[in-house]
């Protein structure tokens, strides 16, 4: 099997030349695809696409096209592909527009087709247009607007002011960070819903999880704001003395709040983004100097990981970060996440990249690996990144799921990852926008990446 597969793929590169490869119209037999509106695999079937949706997916012999390009993908299993839902594109000024368009490619190489952008700049606007004109390669993009927090909204007709005008410049989504006060969170929440906008984001300590639940909350960024709503002295969520997201308070959490937490979420329709992976690196126990050296670090500026590494060291030196410190609250994590889905509650596929040590697209498979060792099953990952992310925005069966009318955007892997999730890891192709891009042309554009960025 291992040599008929190798014998294809040379035959697969050699046959498909430049024009067939952004051709708008392809047919793919013999694969086996997993289309996520159940956790079934049809074997051995075709999917044909047209000018970047999916017109049909049958057996082989049900469907007739002719005149167009055939692939067989024998022993190939495809899927709708990933999505991040706690990106953060960088601003130009950071390392130029360059750098912005890497991270694009970064994302696509491991097979993350949708990013949900959570740290707003004019610039990522024009991106999501040249992505979607297909003037350069990315995936398909949400973006939120600058921060909305306590130093940005000067007082409630601020917050309010500030709605209005991410609204009317594009942006799709409100990004919330700590620091805002009941009344500005309020203004902010009232004429997101009148406009029509969705928000979420951190929660702030003086509005907390209960208010921010019932105003409209679209997504609770970190699951941390669990954690506080759980302690009931607040006297003893001083930064100073809990740590980094209070973490040092774990102690005190009463988990008898946990239930009437969970329906208050459940009723109120709020999404999840539990970025495991970020509070593993960032503030976990291994050591700065190992993340500084693992593979993907070699893909970003060497400048950037250096100051991951800085932020890091401090934390360390501070003793914040020892391991019987940081232990009892990454285990508690894990827990509050299982409980938290177990119950109903939609998680979406968020890492947080790039962030200290989580590198664009290879932190996702970081957080894939996470949430398997919490307990979530091969196909509720999947969800995360694929049918929960379109659900989020009310585009449930327009992507994120393999139909007939949908998208066709999608990733081809060699192993079943409903069965395998470290398949994922390396993607054989991908779909997007209509375009058909196979692993070499992946590879090539990355180590390109990693060329401009050799460290000595």
């Amino acid at each position: 099997m291992k040599t008929a597969k190798i014998l294809f793929w040379l035959f697969f590169m050699s046959f498909f030349s430049s024009s067939l490869l952004f051709s708008q119209e392809l047919l793919i037999n013999h694969v086996n695809i997993i289309t996520m509106e159940n956790d079934m695999v049809l074997e051995d079937h075709s999917i044909y696409v047209k000018d970047g949706v999916i017109m049909e997916i049958a057996p082989e012999e049900e469907i007739s096209v002719a005149g167009i390009r055939t692939l067989d993908g024998r022993g190939m299993y495809i899927f709708p592909g990933l999505a991040e839902f706690h990106a953060h594109i960088p601003p130009p000024e950071q390392f130029g527009p360059e750098f912005q368009e890497e991270v694009l490619w970064l994302y696509l190489a491991n097979g993350v087709l949708r990013i949900r952008s959570m740290l707003g700049h004019e610039s990522h606007l024009a991106l999501k247009a040249r992505v979607e004109s297909g003037e350069i390669k990315g995936p398909r993009m949400f973006i939120s607007g600058p921060s909305l927090n306590g130093t940005s909204v000067t007082d409630p007709e601020a917050g309010r002011a500030m709605v209005r005008a991410q609204k009317a410049a594009g942006y799709d989504h409100l990004k919330l960070h700590p620091g805002l006060d009941t009344p500005k969170f309020l203004a902010i929440a009232d004429e997101a819903k009148k406009i029509g906008i969705f928000y979420g984001g951190h929660v702030s300590m003086d509005v907390g999880l209960v208010t921010s639940l019932t105003n409209g909350y679209r997504s609770v960024e970190h699951i941390d704001g669990y954690l506080e709503a759980m302690i009931t002295d607040k006297s003893k969520l001083d930064p100073t003395k809990s740590g980094p997201f209070n973490m040092l308070s774990v102690g005190e959490v009463d988990k008898n709040l946990l239930p009437g937490l969970i329906k208050m979420t459940l009723d109120n329709k709020a999404y999840v983004a539990p970025t495991m992976t970020l509070f593993e690196r960032y503030f976990g126990y291994q050591p700065a100097y190992e993340l500084r050296q693992q593979p993907e670090m070699f893909y970003l500026p060497g400048q950037l990981v250096t100051q991951w590494f800085n932020t890091k060291t401090q934390l360390e030196s501070s003793g914040v970060l020892a391991e019987e410190k940081v232990k009892p609250y990454l285990d508690f994590r894990k827990a509050l996440f299982l409980e938290l889905h177990q119950a109903g509650v939609p998680m979406l596929m968020s890492s947080d990249s790039p962030q200290v040590f989580n590198v664009p697209g290879f932190s996702i498979h970081r957080e894939i690996e996470s949430m398997s060792d919490a307990g979530m099953s091969n196909y509720e990952i999947l969800k995360t990144g694929s049918v929960n992310c379109a659900e989020y925005y009310a585009q449930g069966g327009e992507w994120g799921v393999l139909k007939p009318g949908a998208a066709a955007e999608f990733v081809m892997v060699q192993k079943n990852p409903l069965e395998d999730l470290t398949t994922l890891e390396k993607p054989q192709a991908i779909m997007i926008g209509g375009k058909f891009m196979q692993r070499d042309e992946l590879q090539l554009q990355i180590n390109l990446i990693r060329q401009k960025y050799i460290r000595q």
